[in-house]
């Protein structure tokens, strides 16, 4: 079967990292919420952090979307019943444009999932420092594509009304896409950065900044004229997504707190739509798991920034210990694998101690450790995977293990372009590592898993 959705949408892109997509993406979403319109929120590529911003913006949750994670068929699917209930949708693209998996195609890039979703893009371009130049860059974004939609244009750090109609004129005279106003720079709406990337929303996002932000797009934006070209787009039709089993009632811990705060909405979702009971926990403040949980999901986060009150919290680690004795089904990624090791070591070289379900440490590094798509081919039976299945993800951090001992099984062979190793480590019913996964691109593991909950 088949859903076919007509609902406008734009892409928010940018030239490159850094010339403001998530501070306008943010800003625009917050307006047209103010308008009366029921936004629904996108962000390209995997990205934990962004999504807080939009949410805070419009009261839905962000979804991601990602090309090289994902299928066309999967990301449409997701699309178009995230949008069921919605008027608009707006999709923050990733990086530049065009930057994506590789240097010769667009797999994986804000350009790939533009044209899958038939969406006008409107660019975004840091005018600071350029006068008519700016009319090349947008005239080589345009050309470098045909096929994309590129239907506005919108600079940001732009001096003042001289500067952006010294600008429009050029792009008026040499471009097909339209100029459709500037912003200026603005401090005190800016939101600062942490080392995996913004800080999270509920950290900066005031109702006053918020309230800030869409005073100042409304005050230099054609918000009508964008309105226009997002009802420009034409009907985008998907498969309905069905689950690959049948459902298995299980109620299912999602430890959710500053300390661990990244989740794919969709994985979330594909867990409760197989029946799943999802209740929260916080490993800072609570005492105690939940009562009658089936099995536990610790996602990423910032378990470095709270490792002394994490390592305080003594009887949420003796429950957790307690429960993955009784050999119940455990999953946990990236900061969550972090929690389950024996220590976090921070940069200054102290020793916080955590639950010690495997026999290593994790160690913050003053550089990024690991950064890029992950592609797991299972090498065993074990787990919520059979031989030879594959499931993708990404990898983001800051921190690296010691060598984990060779009794502790490895369950993944992980691929990427630093090469290959092994992970997925498994002690019992517990599986983690580094990797966030995405469940859609094998809903199998996310089916197994709850099964194996429910049982």
């Amino acid at each position: 079967m088949h859903r076919t959705i007509g609902i406008p949408r734009l892409v928010i892109a940018g030239t490159h990292s850094g010339a403001g997509k998530t501070t306008l993406a943010t800003a625009l979403m917050a307006a047209l919420t103010r308008r009366g319109k029921r936004v629904q929120p996108f962000k390209a590529g995997p990205d934990f952090i962004d999504p807080t911003f939009h949410r805070a913006a419009t009261a839905r949750p962000s979804r991601n979307l990602d090309g090289w994670m994902l299928t066309r068929e999967t990301n449409l699917a997701l699309f178009t019943r995230a949008c069921e209930d919605a008027d608009i949708a707006i999709i923050e693209g990733v990086m530049g444009l065009f930057d994506g998996r590789d240097g010769v195609s667009d797999a994986g890039s804000t350009a790939e999932l533009a044209k899958w979703l038939n969406a006008p893009v409107i660019l975004i371009v840091d005018g600071s420092a350029m006068a008519r130049s700016a009319a090349a860059v947008v005239h080589g974004f345009e050309s470098f594509d045909p096929d994309l939609n590129l239907a506005g244009v919108i600079f940001n750090r732009i001096a003042g009304q001289a500067h952006f109609d010294f600008i429009r004129t050029a792009i008026e005279a040499s471009c097909r896409a339209l100029p459709l106003g500037f912003l200026t720079s603005n401090p005190a709406i800016s939101f600062p950065d942490r080392h995996l990337g913004l800080v999270l929303a509920d950290e900066v996002l005031t109702p006053q900044r918020l309230e800030a932000l869409t005073d100042w797009i409304e005050s230099s934006l054609d918000l009508d004229r964008l309105l226009e070209l997002a009802a420009t787009a034409p009907a985008v039709e998907a498969k309905i997504f069905r689950n690959p089993v049948e459902r298995s009632r299980a109620r299912i811990g999602i430890a959710r707190d500053r300390a661990f705060c990244f989740y794919y909405q969709d994985n979330l979702d594909l867990l409760t739509s197989l029946g799943c009971e999802l209740v929260e926990f916080s490993p800072l403040s609570d005492s105690a798991l939940p009562e009658n949980l089936k099995g536990l999901y610790f996602g990423g986060g910032y378990p470095e920034l709270h490792a002394a009150a994490l390592s305080a919290n003594v009887s949420m680690l003796e429950s957790t210990l307690r429960y993955a004795s009784e050999n119940r089904p455990i999953y946990a990624e990236c900061g969550g694998f972090m929690y389950l090791c024996e220590s976090i070591i921070d940069l200054d070289g102290a020793v916080y101690p955590m639950a010690g379900l495997f026999p290593t440490r994790a160690r913050m590094q003053p550089n990024l450790a690991a950064l890029g798509y992950i592609e797991v081919e299972q090498l065993t039976n074990d787990c919520w995977l059979r031989r030879g299945e594959k499931i993708r993800g990404h990898e983001f951090r800051y921190s690296q293990i010691d060598e984990m001992p060779p009794h502790v099984a490895r369950n993944y062979r992980v691929t990427s372009t630093q090469g290959t190793r092994t992970e997925g480590f498994s002690a019992g019913s517990v599986l983690a590592g580094y990797i966030h996964l995405h469940f859609a691109s094998c809903p199998e593991f996310a089916a197994r898993f709850v099964k194996a909950c429910s049982r």
